[in-house]
């Protein structure tokens, strides 16, 4: 049975928040475009978890326009709440809305918390060949210092994504990790200058080649298959 929009619009209205949260899903089922409009109010819900849900949804839904896109989640980058903060980083990401980048890093400076800054860097690696900015690249550089490690992770692979050549020097440091994760990230990562004959890869290569001989059998078959593939 389709869904009715004006149920879903009356229920988006509901007292109980568990009613909003079920619309905000059943917008799956409607008009792209008409389900953008509807949700762009439940963002500023005064409910953490149903802003989180809506805000989640810009990432899809918000193709239908991203400028207007753009304007409700660098709003969200402000919210109170670090999950509702890292939805809205994760969906600038998934929409590569690069004009971001200033509300990304000024939050990454600001924020205390991991997962903001997880979702930050895993939002840039995201826009990935999107952005040739410094600005992005600086941050990432910065990230590859945090204290968290599943943030220097992120950080490695965002680097690769980032496709920057100046990238390669920093990432080179991490083949040698006692962390497994690292390695194999940085495995990933350094596939990306390795598929070509440029001169300036050669040594994103040398470190595939090493890597391919690590002990731990998924780094070395991710290392392996980035060699395949060049």
């Amino acid at each position: 049975m389709p869904t009715d929009p004006d149920q879903v619009r009356q229920m988006l209205k509901a007292e109980n928040f568990g009613d909003r949260i079920k619309a905000i899903n059943q917008l799956r089922d409607l008009d792209p475009a008409l389900a953008f409009e509807l949700i762009q109010p439940l963002c500023d819900d005064p409910n953490t978890r149903v802003r989180y849900a809506a805000v989640s949804q810009i990432s899809t839904l918000g193709e239908q326009d991203k400028p207007t896109a753009l304007k409700v989640l660098t709003a969200s980058l402000g919210d109170p709440e670090p999950d509702v903060q890292a939805a809205a980083a994760d969906a600038l990401g998934a929409l590569k809305l690069t004009e971001s980048l200033d509300d990304l890093k000024e939050l990454y400076g600001m924020t205390r918390e991991w997962l903001v800054q997880m979702s930050i860097v895993a939002s840039l690696g995201e826009m990935g060949g999107a952005t040739d900015d410094s600005r992005a690249f600086d941050l990432l550089k910065s990230a590859l210092s945090s204290d968290n490690s599943l943030v220097r992770v992120s950080a490695i692979g965002a680097l690769g994504e980032l496709q920057d050549d100046r990238a390669i020097a920093l990432l080179l440091p991490y083949v040698g990790s006692q962390d497994w994760q690292e390695r194999h990230r940085v495995a990933q990562a350094l596939g990306h200058f390795a598929s070509t004959e440029k001169s300036t890869h050669s040594e994103a290569h040398q470190a595939l080649q090493k890597l391919a001989q690590d002990e731990s059998d998924l780094v070395a078959e991710t290392a392996k298959s980035h060699l395949a593939n060049r």
